[in-house]
């Protein structure tokens, strides 16, 4: 079930928040991995969201958020690590060997 809801705080450093809906007594919480967007995810107090969540909750709150989007109440696909993930979450290692002096052996 879709919920309309108002993001209460959202602590980007933490990466982490509360949402307030009528259908999520006592506030959902939210982590930056729930959110539906490509990029750097955060959340801003006040904004209109929409989201499913799940009960138990999370760290005292009695719901926890398992995907949260804006725009619209139709739901976003879900943004996956291949493909959808920023560059910014990606890294690359290069690795060079020079060839051994004159005269060496190289050992292993």
């Amino acid at each position: 079930m879709t919920i309309a809801g108002v993001v209460r705080e959202f602590d980007a450093d933490r990466g982490w928040g509360v949402l307030d809906a009528p259908e999520t007594p006592g506030g959902c919480w939210v982590h930056f991995s729930a959110i539906a967007a490509p990029g750097y995810r955060s959340l801003a107090a006040g904004q209109r969201v929409f989201f499913r969540a799940e009960a138990p909750g999370q760290d005292g709150y009695p719901y926890r958020a398992r995907k949260v989007w804006s725009g619209g109440p139709v739901e976003p696909p879900d943004w996956g690590p291949d493909g959808d993930a920023s560059g910014a979450y990606r890294s690359t290692m290069t690795i060079a060997y020079d060839d051994p002096p004159d005269g060496a052996t190289a050992t292993g």
